[in-house]
């Protein structure tokens, strides 16, 4: 009985410690920027000329390889930066704008939709735009 009633009493607490904030930012700057380097960025890094081809989003009307580019950029480079906490803030915007160009371009606006994950990733980036990368960081590191 005692157990479970600590246990209760954690969880409807408003209590927060410091190193629980510092490691969910770490959770969530290696998710967020694993998910997206690796798996969408690492993805149009190798398919460069395939995604040209076919045609990829143009909308500030750079050419269709430029705009490949610089999406490379955001999602790969920058999530790479990303995951390691270097240059967060900095980072977080062309991710910020990539992912405001997929889900207001690319999907339409359909936050609940189609672009649900480019959503899902615009409110990720904006939290670490507000909150930076946390005690676990190169960032930190490197400020010491």
């Amino acid at each position: 009985m005692f157990v479970s009633k600590t246990i209760a009493m954690k969880l409807i607490s408003t209590k927060y410690k410091d190193g629980n904030v510092a490691l969910s930012l770490l959770l969530l700057r290696i998710t967020a920027g694993a998910s997206i380097a690796l798996n969408h960025g690492y993805q149009k890094l190798t398919g460069f000329n395939e995604m040209a081809a076919k045609g990829f989003a143009d909308p500030f009307h750079i050419g269709v390889k430029a705009s490949l580019g610089l999406t490379i950029f955001a999602e790969f480079f920058c999530g790479l930066l990303i995951i390691i906490g270097l240059l967060t803030r900095l980072a977080t915007i062309p991710l910020i704008i990539a992912m405001c160009v997929a889900l207001f371009f690319a999907h339409g606006g359909d936050f609940f939709g189609k672009g649900e994950l480019a959503g899902i990733f615009l409110v990720i980036f904006v939290v670490l735009l507000i909150t930076g990368p946390g005690k676990y960081s190169a960032d930190r590191a490197i400020g010491k």
